[in-house]
């Protein structure tokens, strides 16, 4: 059988495979924090992605140069180490599930941050759906998560919505300063500033929970798959899908992950309320009415 990205049921083959990959991160996060700290897990995520990049690296390093390089540390410490973190400390109290739903407001912040920031005009659809998404945000995260409530600490999701928030700056660096690049080299060049910053602060780390637990080779395969799939191989495929299809056909992964995240977590034991559901769709709402204007514009 020929993969042939021309056709449109490839083109939709991949992008469901990408969501795939992207919804399954957030239950590797999951499990990479039974004996990680959230530190640990966002360190080993950037670090082994960094060496999975090497190859990559030493191809585009030639593009480097001073015209480039602040947006490339942007790149690198705001739209990849921070988001690292910042996940899997949201993960520590919320469900995998909820992480990869409030992960569904990244085009929304987008479009905010590119009003805000970089000029970007829209139209009054636009703030209806950034409205409609960030009430959903709100009610997701204040809804409950875990029966147990003595052990679970809902407002935890903020950091995944800073997370979001990261993610859109680092879109509206790369669209507006960095237009010069592909994006496979801005990738790799990128994780060329974190990754060695990230195997000093594993090098310095304390290791003794991790030893101790029982499920440590299992937290391990998780933060590596973590971050040869998710933060390595997803960048590639999203940059092939976009070669062949559109930007707007590839964003619309974002409606398709956390029909993943929530899976694997019902897989994994975790509840998920009809509030929570709910407030799931009114962030989807939101997020479909931004990408749908933008269509028109």
């Amino acid at each position: 059988m020929r993969v042939d990205l021309e056709k449109r049921s490839w083109q939709w083959i991949l992008l469901i495979f990408l969501a795939f990959i992207w919804g399954t991160s957030f239950i590797l996060m999951k499990k990479s924090l039974q004996s990680f700290t959230n530190l640990q897990v966002g360190g080993m995520r950037i670090f082994f992605s960094f060496v999975f990049f090497i190859p990559l690296i030493y191809r585009h390093i030639k593009k480097l140069d001073r015209s480039n390089l602040m947006s490339l540390l942007i790149v690198g410490f705001v739209g990849n180490a921070m988001p690292a973190f910042l996940f899997a400390t949201a993960q520590t109290e919320v469900s995998s599930s909820i992480a990869g739903i409030l992960n569904s407001l990244t085009p929304i912040f987008t479009l905010i941050i590119g009003i805000l920031i970089y000029s970007n005009r829209v139209g009054w659809m636009s703030v209806i759906g950034l409205i409609l998404g960030m009430i959903g945000a709100f009610g997701l995260i204040m809804s409950v998560n875990n029966l147990d409530l003595e052990t679970s600490n809902n407002w935890y999701g903020i950091f995944a919505v800073i997370a979001t928030i990261c993610y859109g700056i680092n879109v509206n660096e790369i669209k507006f300063r960095l237009k010069d690049l592909d994006g496979v080299a801005i990738a790799s060049l990128g994780f060329l500033f974190i990754g060695p910053v990230a195997g000093v602060y594993l090098a310095l780390s304390d290791y003794s929970m991790a030893t101790a637990s029982p499920y440590i080779i299992s937290s391990m395969l998780s933060v590596v798959g973590l971050a040869f799939f998710s933060s390595f191989v997803a960048v590639i495929l999203m940059n092939i899908l976009i070669k062949y299809t559109t930007t707007l056909f590839a964003a619309s992964v974002t409606y398709i992950i956390p029909v993943f995240a929530v899976f694997w977590g019902l897989m994994d034991g975790e509840r998920f309320l009809i509030l929570q559901v709910f407030w799931a769709l009114v962030i989807l709402a939101g997020v479909y009415i931004v990408n749908r204007k933008n269509v028109k514009s």
